[in-house]
């Protein structure tokens, strides 16, 4: 067994989706497509799922549909250890709730983001991953300095780390050099990839899963790309990363809830329209997101 490759024991390793979340047109959660769609990514070639993630829209949701919604994936992917739900709160104790709840639901693991509300100094943030920490579900660090204005770096993370409260990072802010940095200060924190448009870097510079976006629409081919790239096949890798890029870099942008989910729709799958305050797309970006996607089709990508 390979150091990429998912097993209950570091079941925050492989490939695990952050999955859209299906909506009816009363803006109600529909868990029977829910459902379907994590059996669907692990039927074909992903490890888990990632429920309540940005890409979820978990700040949409009651704590009554955010809680189910872990229940649903838990249920769905038939192994518990399969499903990292996102635990991110305003304030440390609700985040220790939600992993709570997660621990309860039989989850393997939990996706934390910093405090996100202020931009939090090294100290507080050391306190919030020991806080969670507390419930004693293994706990992957989300570093998306653009959006919470927390830079989780290298330096920092390894001493949340040292302090026992995280088990790896998912890396967004799309700086590869960091790969290099973490692996020095921490070499026994996992570095997984969180964004999809930096997989090959990323993968080639010691990654050991992806937290991704674009399997949502594509999961086979996106697990071929990824399980060649930790492999350092780059003679498989490279042509599916050049013939995807052009999906995959939305993943990074503002608009790529609505990007996934469009991809999703043209693709077959349950993505549909965003709940508000999220506009659907328009325009040229619309037109780049549905020509890269009919294209990825054309090309057999699935």
């Amino acid at each position: 067994m390979t150091a990429t490759t998912w097993n209950a024991d570091r079941p925050w390793r492989g490939i695990m989706v952050a999955t859209t979340l299906p909506f009816r047109e009363d803006l109600s959660v529909d868990h029977d497509a829910y459902a379907e769609h994590v059996a669907w990514l692990i039927a074909n070639g992903c490890d888990g799922v990632v429920p309540n993630g940005s890409l979820g829209e978990y700040q949409t949701l009651t704590d009554a549909e955010r809680a189910q919604v872990v229940r649903t994936a838990v249920e769905a992917a038939g192994d518990g250890a399969r499903v990292m739900p996102g635990v991110a709160a305003y304030g440390s104790a609700e985040s220790r709730r939600w992993a709570e709840q997660a621990a309860e639901a039989g989850a393997g693991s939990v996706l934390l983001l910093p405090p996100n509300t202020y931009r939090a100094d090294a100290a507080a943030v050391r306190a919030h991953y020991t806080e969670v920490a507390g419930v004693g579900i293994p706990i992957v660090a989300y570093n998306n300095p653009f959006d919470t204005k927390v830079d989780l770096t290298p330096d920092l993370l390894a001493r949340i780390h040292g302090d026992g409260s995280i088990v790896a990072v998912k890396e967004f802010s799309g700086d590869v050099r960091r790969a290099y940095e973490i692996a020095e200060l921490a070499p026994e924190l996992d570095l997984l990839i969180g964004a999809d448009d930096v997989l090959l870097e990323l993968a080639v510079a010691g990654a050991v899963g992806w937290i991704a976006g674009y399997p949502n629409a594509f999961p086979a081919s996106c697990a071929a790309l990824y399980h060649a790239a930790v492999a350092g096949d780059l003679t498989t890798a490279l042509p599916l990363y050049k013939s995807l890029h052009s999906l995959l870099r939305w993943d990074s942008k503002t608009e790529f809830v609505q990007s996934i989910k469009l991809s999703m729709d043209i693709a077959g799958r349950p993505g549909g329209p965003p709940p508000p305050p999220r506009p659907p797309l328009t325009g040229t970006i619309e037109a780049a997101v549905r020509t890269a996607t009919e294209k990825a089709v054309a090309d057999g990508h699935h």
